[in-house]
């Protein structure tokens, strides 16, 4: 972890760039009712890169989809900075979650008839707006893809593929990104090159990101972990390593 990140997790907490309130998501009824989250408050910091863990079932990526706006919660509230998400139409929800929040996926969901820069300057194209050049340049430079930008999908391995995916996730300078296991797809090194990354997108520009992952090595990039069991909040890390995490993991019985 980085000096700057470490510094950075002792001082007060920023103000939240997401958070929940006694969030609550059901699905199903009667005896096929699963309370996937229960009274969840949590907040993410701005400026910080915080993961969220937990066995599988724990409502780790319902909680994702619901503060991103995603899914809707059965009870509770997601806010996006000040816009509480249970206020908006979907019109206005759409237009929240194309301007101030940014997404990686498992799937890198690249266009593959388009080269890497095409792609990630499709969100701000498709939003009819020309975007930062200076910002979109800092964006592929710090993302290693320079000399890549050229590039269709099919040219680049997976590791650069999810760069891409990546730096099409900051070039409309959200608010927050989300990803939903961005290196679930990768082998080890690649992996590590995505999260390097990412790590830089915080470090460097400043971004907020919240990370699903079920990999110790991937949160331990983290300022902080959110663990979830059972739909609830049920411990958190700051300035966690690998092993620290494995340790907590195993108290989950995985």
């Amino acid at each position: 972890m980085s000096t700057l990140a470490t510094e950075t997790s002792t001082r007060a907490q920023p103000t939240a760039a997401a958070r929940t309130e006694a969030a609550t998501k059901i699905y199903g009824t009667g005896q096929a009712q699963v309370r996937a989250l229960d009274d969840v408050t949590v907040g993410f910091a701005t400026g910080r890169f915080t993961a969220i863990m937990g066995p599988s079932g724990s409502g780790k990526s319902t909680l994702l989809h619901c503060v991103a706006g995603l899914d809707s919660l059965t009870s509770g509230r997601a806010f996006i900075g000040d816009a509480d998400l249970s206020s908006l139409n979907d019109h206005e929800l759409t237009i929240l979650r194309r301007d101030r929040i940014g997404f990686v996926f498992q799937a890198y969901n690249l266009i593959p008839t388009l080269s890497a820069i095409e792609n990630v300057t499709l969100p701000l194209r498709l939003a009819g707006r020309k975007g930062d050049e200076q910002w979109i340049t800092s964006v592929v430079s710090t993302m290693g893809l320079t000399d890549r930008v050229h590039h269709r999908p099919a040219e680049l391995s997976g590791g650069q593929q999810q760069r891409v995916a990546v730096a099409r996730a900051l070039a409309t300078r959200p608010a927050i990104i989300f990803g939903d296991e961005p290196t679930g797809n990768l082998d080890s090194k690649a992996g590590a090159e995505v999260l390097g990354f990412m790590r830089r997108a915080v470090d460097e520009m400043g971004q907020t990101i919240v990370m699903v992952t079920h990999d110790p090595i991937a949160a331990s990039y983290a300022d902080r972990i959110v663990f979830l069991a059972d739909g609830r909040v049920v411990d958190e890390m700051a300035r966690p390593s690998a092993d620290r995490v494995l340790e907590r993991m195993k108290r989950f019985g995985e």
